[in-house]
């Protein structure tokens, strides 16, 4: 049964876990707090009862998602990487040849990591530009 979002408001954990479990078919994510269970059940609920998400929204999601993450981009000539290292604040300024750290220039991320860890790092994981950021 599809709870309404005044009965959401007063339910308890199990009871929320119940209800995801029959919107989406499956249990929901370990750990998740029960305001956020809270949230997205009512706004499924709501969803559904509007007739879904409208169509244009679907195709701007599905578009956005299949685009490549900024994240994994290469930075632009200009653009300035930070990273604390040891208690130190390492700037490295893109250049349109490579990269210029501590008045010298580099051709790649993965020299200047090196040359600031003392150990062989991936230049653009060290400087948070792909994957996690290192620990």
């Amino acid at each position: 049964m599809i709870p309404t979002v005044p009965e959401i408001t007063t339910m308890d954990r199990v009871a929320l876990l119940a209800a995801w479990s029959d919107l989406f078919g499956r249990p929901a994510p370990k750990n998740i707090s029960q305001s956020y269970l809270r949230r997205f059940i009512a706004f499924e609920v709501q969803t559904r009862r509007a007739g879904g998400l409208p169509k244009t929204l679907v195709r701007q999601i599905q578009a956005a998602a299949s685009r490549p993450s900024r994240r994994d981009a290469e930075p632009a000539a200009g653009g300035r990487l930070l990273r604390e290292w040891n208690g130190l604040t390492h700037v490295v300024e893109v250049t349109g040849e490579g990269y210029r750290w501590n008045g010298e220039d580099h051709r790649s991320l993965s020299a200047i990591a090196r040359a600031i860890t003392g150990a062989r790092w991936s230049g653009p994981r060290f400087f948070g530009l792909i994957g996690d950021r290192p620990r």
